[in-house]
């Protein structure tokens, strides 16, 4: 656990967790905790019972927005990474007081790390700011892997025309089940921050809660951006029955021709092979030779015919 006073985004260092109770002259504190904290932090600073078991339980929890009495809230968000071959979503847990504000994670989360600077470079004296800014990298960040995850479907696709195989139907299932997942989860998230857009919340400055309706805006763009990226799964999954389709007529075209091939072949060797003695050149010395190189002359002139039709 990591106690900060944030004064105009300049960290100091806090010792003790009691010291962070009053309220500052200036700034706000910063709690940087685990949810084995949570049992130090629950008497301090009141955090609600419900919202502390939410915390510890281990099932995933959808994102939301509860406000309990003594002026907290407590904010439910997902963090999202991918890795090029899963998604992962990690639960970040957010008490915000009217000089507080506790983050609460059970693994690291990148947009924590990276909302240091931020606060630096804006300057950011107060808790609400504070969520603002952490809000906007969690969403931010969601444009940056459907970026990656649009990246990784257009090699797949490419990948399936050139010379599919039975694995990338694998990766379609596979991508397509966690990005239908991923739509559910981004529903509640977008009606949370909608929320700190719209409901009057007495621990955001009004004029900061306009801000965060760039943020909703941004919200409903990525909801819209994951539901095309599902219909780009459908498309691809087309691209792979296609590819599935070709490959069985090629398979079949081939065998058709060598089939063709043979009919005429089977046909002199079983002609000849009925030991009637009338049979043209049945009975000449090179008799043999000369049937032999017919039909290996006859097959090379279907092939060759074949090949240059196209048909093979």
């Amino acid at each position: 656990m990591r106690i900060r006073l944030v004064k105009d985004g300049i960290f100091t260092e806090i010792d003790h967790p009691e010291l962070a109770v009053k309220t500052p002259a200036e700034g706000f504190y910063w709690i940087d905790a685990s949810v084995e904290d949570l049992e130090l932090l629950q008497p301090i600073f009141h955090l609600h019972e419900l919202a502390v078991e939410d915390c510890l339980s281990d099932e995933e929890q959808r994102p939301k927005i509860e406000i309990y009495e003594k002026d907290q809230y407590f904010i439910v968000m997902n963090s999202i990474r991918f890795d090029d071959e899963e998604i992962f979503l990690r639960a970040l847990n957010i008490f915000l007081g009217k000089h507080y504000i506790i983050t609460v994670t059970t693994q690291k989360i990148n947009e924590i790390r990276s909302l240091k600077p931020k606060l630096l470079d804006e300057g950011v004296n107060s808790a609400d700011e504070f969520l603002y800014y952490l809000v906007d990298l969690v969403i931010d960040n969601y444009f940056t892997v459907s970026d990656r995850i649009e990246a990784k479907i257009e090699l797949l696709e490419e990948d399936i025309l050139i010379h599919y195989n039975k694995e990338h139907l694998n990766q379609i299932v596979g991508l397509r089940s966690e990005i239908l997942w991923l739509k559910k989860v981004l529903s509640p998230q977008k009606d949370l921050i909608a929320t700190l857009n719209r409901k009057e919340l007495k621990l955001i400055d009004p004029q900061l809660q306009k801000y965060f309706g760039d943020v909703y805006e941004n919200a409903v763009k990525i909801y819209e951006t994951f539901d095309t990226l599902r219909d780009l799964m459908g498309n691809l999954r087309e691209a792979y029955q296609s590819a599935v389709n070709t490959r069985a007529n090629d398979i079949m075209r081939i065998f058709t021709a060598l089939t063709t091939i043979f009919m005429p072949l089977t046909f002199i060797t079983g002609l000849y092979g009925m030991n009637l003695d009338k049979l043209p050149g049945a009975h000449y010395q090179y008799s043999e030779f000369i049937i032999i190189g017919s039909m290996i002359g006859l097959a090379g002139t279907m092939l060759y015919l074949f090949k240059r039709k196209d048909w093979i």
